[in-house]
């Protein structure tokens, strides 16, 4: 089954998505799945993927299934929210079952696999923050090989620390970014994320905190890990069989 262009109905309720297709006069061969963090929306990753524009590929932006409480708007990937006093703010590590369940079921295996004809390799993940840490828990969660996790922020998330041992390694490669300082990304959970995949690239940019890239020295290894991971069927001759 050859895949398909993903269109809005083949997605179930209650599942908010923004669906960008491929430049035109291009197959939709790969699927990036954005996901924003926390008290975010699909806005602003929308925005992205049509600025990112991506060759052969259909960028899907998914919004947290969850809104934040007391009218906050936006949205989270939590199955719960909690306050971290010591630092102000909400803390993003609150459980991923509920919101990995649904990218893994809903969206990659329901959707993108059966109705829509795409394979694992063929499906990406970028994600932020706590977005980020949705998408490595249902990557996780999968026994297959996907594209590939751009994570920006983004640790492995906490309910997995416990069985570590017990998992074998995830073949989905990851590319992870953060600060200098002040960033998620410490070295336990560096540490966590190459026990957790087999491959872990990482990048420290030269400042602190982990907000998304401002400049193209920040983006330029996020765009080249994507140019080795997208696959092309540029110059296939028509009716070509893949094999593998």
């Amino acid at each position: 089954m050859a895949s398909r262009q993903p269109v809005a109905s083949d997605f179930p309720a209650p599942v908010n998505i923004s669906i960008i297709p491929p430049p035109p006069g291009q197959s939709p061969v790969n699927v990036l799945l954005l996901l924003h963090g926390l008290g975010d929306s699909t806005i602003s990753f929308t925005n992205l993927a049509k600025q990112l524009s991506l060759p052969e590929t259909t960028c899907i932006t998914i919004q947290a299934p969850h809104p934040l409480p007391f009218d906050l708007g936006g949205f989270h990937w939590g199955d719960d929210i909690l306050f971290d006093p010591s630092q102000g703010n909400m803390d993003h590590d609150t459980g991923f079952q509920k919101s990995s369940r649904m990218l893994r079921e809903d969206i990659i295996e329901k959707t993108l696999f059966q109705k829509c004809g795409y394979k694992a390799r063929n499906i990406l993940f970028f994600g932020y923050g706590q977005g980020a840490m949705a998408a490595i828990a249902a990557a996780l969660g999968l026994k297959s090989e996907l594209g590939g996790i751009v994570s920006i922020g983004g640790p492995v998330p906490s309910s997995h620390w416990n069985s570590q041992d017990a998992i074998e390694k995830s073949r989905t490669p990851v590319i992870v970014l953060g600060g200098s300082s002040a960033t998620s990304i410490t070295q336990s959970a560096l540490a966590l994320l190459k026990k957790s995949f087999v491959t872990v690239e990482y990048i420290k940019w030269p400042r602190p905190g982990d907000a998304m890239p401002t400049n193209r020295d920040e983006m330029l290894p996020i765009m080249k890990f994507l140019a080795r991971r997208l696959q092309s069927r540029a110059g296939v001759p028509e009716g070509s069989v893949e094999i593998g």
